[in-house]
């Protein structure tokens, strides 16, 4: 196991400029998450902690070393790509046996290691198969276990669950998180699903343009986004956005737009105090909007009226979409709450869990 750190890496490709000033130290035996939309630069970061890309400037260190100049093969790290990358031709045991073979590994020790490694991942029966006779799920495995057994320093996974079904990717990431206690190996893993980022990492490099937005543990970066981006990335539905005017009344300060005016909370005032009669964008979790048929009591000043439009029952919860003046926003209700599209409904925000941003530079206020 080892620590890796990257200092002021930078990547171009021509004209284009995939990662930039990208710092980051990863501690030893961490679970880091890349998350990011596909082109942020999350995959190039990856390759080139893996040596299949050259940067283009900065430093790759895998623990005090310095691997810039490092190929891919002595970088003592194991990779796991979307598809796979298993050699058809191959059963099962020789895929997971290749890298040591190349090694000149002794074969007494290749066999007590794959079979091992196979029994951990529940592939024991597996071995003497084809890949092309395997489901999604077990060529996962045996792909980890192509990893595994060659005991890294450093995992590497780009994307590996995404060719999965939905219930599948739900267990195999309960098995890479397991497997991952057991090993202690420091693991970067590369996702365009900020589910997987959020349930996952031990924190989460939220990555636009190929510049890191924020690095965090995955509460604080859903709790205290640094800016809008961050905030409408993380979480599922999204969070709405208002633009809104900062307006002072009667000693307390609401955010105001068309359709609605929200007290914002007090203890908020000093930070925003400077962007009265100004513009600024409120930010709100579908999660931290009620209809006020479920919620009784609530703070004054945080309700608002408005038409539902569409109404998504998914037995858990439902996810109810709303109209107001010019704005439509999303609510996660109680599932028994009786709502039909075409109601006007009354609904109240937790203001205390909102968020502020400023309409220039959309960075947090609060």
């Amino acid at each position: 196991m080892a620590e890796v750190k990257l200092k002021n890496v930078t990547k171009v490709f021509g004209k284009v400029m995939a990662v930039k000033n990208f710092s980051l130290d990863i501690a030893d035996g961490e679970f880091i998450i890349l998350v990011g939309p596909s082109g942020c630069g999350k995959t190039t970061t990856l390759r080139a902690i893996a040596g299949l890309e050259e940067v283009t400037s900065g430093e790759i260190y895998i623990g005090e070393r310095l691997v810039n100049d490092v190929p891919p093969k002595n970088r003592d790290i194991a990779m796991v790509f979307q598809n796979y990358a298993l050699y058809p031709h191959m059963d099962v045991y020789r895929n997971m046996s290749f890298g040591l073979r190349l090694r000149k590994v002794p074969k007494a020790e290749i066999d007590k290691v794959v079979k091992r490694t196979a029994e951990l991942l529940g592939i024991r029966e597996l071995l003497d198969r084809k890949p092309k006779e395997l489901s999604g799920g077990q060529r996962q495995r045996v792909a980890l276990g192509r990893a595994i057994v060659r005991n890294p320093k450093v995992f590497l996974f780009d994307e590996p669950l995404s060719n999965l079904d939905a219930k599948l990717r739900i267990a195999m990431r309960a098995e890479l998180l397991a497997l991952h206690q057991r090993l202690k190996t420091t693991t970067i893993y590369v996702t365009h699903d900020q589910m997987e980022a959020m349930t996952m990492g031990d924190r989460i490099v939220v990555m636009n343009e190929g510049i890191i937005q924020q690095a965090d543990h995955p509460q604080t970066v859903y709790d205290h986004p640094v800016n809008r981006y961050v905030a409408g990335f993380i979480g599922s539905p999204g969070m709405n956005f208002v633009e809104c005017t900062i307006a002072k009344k009667n000693g307390d300060l609401y955010a105001r737009s068309k359709g609605m005016e929200l007290l914002l909370p007090k203890d908020k005032t000093k930070s925003v105090e400077k962007y009265v009669n100004k513009e600024a964008i409120l930010g709100m979790r579908p999660e931290h909007i009620s209809d006020t048929q479920t919620v009784k009591q609530f703070e004054p000043g945080t309700n608002f009226k408005a038409s539902i439009w569409v109404v998504e029952p998914l037995g858990s919860e439902k996810i109810v979409h709303i109209k107001n003046e010019d704005d439509t926003l999303v609510a996660r209700l109680d599932p028994h709450v009786q709502l039909k599209s075409g109601d006007t409904a009354e609904f109240t925000v937790r203001m205390d869990l909102a968020h502020l941003f400023d309409k220039e530079t959309e960075e947090t206020i609060f």
